[in-house]
C-alpha cells in the first residue's frame, strides 16, 4: 500500500463529491427558480452543465481508479471505488441517453410528460453522494 496514492484517491473522491453536491443538489434545482427561466431554457443550460460535470466526473473516476490500483489500496477502498464508478457508468450509459432524448423533444417544442429516468438519475446521484465521502475517508485511513 502506498499512502501517496491513497491521498490522491481521497483528494479526487472529495473533489468529485463537491462537484456532485454543487451541481446536482444546488445548481440544478435552483436554476428553475430563477426569474424568467423557462423549462426549455433550464433544460438547455442543464444539458451543458451536466455534460461538463459528467466529463469531469469521468476524469476524476479515472484518477481514483488509477490511484487505487497503483497504490494497491485495501479491499474496502476498491469496493467503494467500484461502486462509485459503476453508478457513474449507469448514469452515463443508461440514464443520460434517455434524459437527452426527452430533453431533445422538449427543446423542439413538444409537450412531453416528466420522465422517471430523472428520478433514477437523482437516485444515482444520491448513491454517489453517500459513496464518495466513504471512499475518501477509507482512502485517508490507509
Amino acid at each position: 500500500m502506498n499512502t501517496t496514492w491513497a491521498a490522491v484517491a481521497a483528494a479526487a473522491a472529495f473533489v468529485w463529491l463537491g462537484m456532485v453536491l454543487a451541481i446536482s443538489f444546488l445548481e440544478a434545482p435552483l436554476k428553475f427558480r430563477a426569474p424568467g427561466v423557462t423549462v426549455r431554457i433550464g433544460l438547455g443550460i442543464g444539458r451543458l452543465v451536466f455534460r461538463a460535470l459528467n466529463r469531469a466526473e469521468a476524469a476524476l473516476a479515472a484518477v481514483v481508479a488509477v490511484a487505487v490500483a497503483a497504490g494497491r489500496l485495501p479491499a474496502p477502498v476498491v469496493a467503494l471505488t467500484a461502486l462509485a464508478v459503476a453508478v457513474l457508468v449507469v448514469q452515463l450509459a443508461g440514464v443520460r441517453p434517455v434524459l437527452n432524448r426527452r430533453s431533445d423533444r422538449v427543446l423542439a417544442g413538444e409537450d412531453v410528460p416528466r420522465s422517471r429516468a430523472h428520478l433514477v438519475y437523482v437516485a444515482c446521484e444520491s448513491v454517489k453522494a453517500l459513496t464518495l465521502p466513504a471512499l475518501g475517508i477509507a482512502a485517508l485511513a490507509v
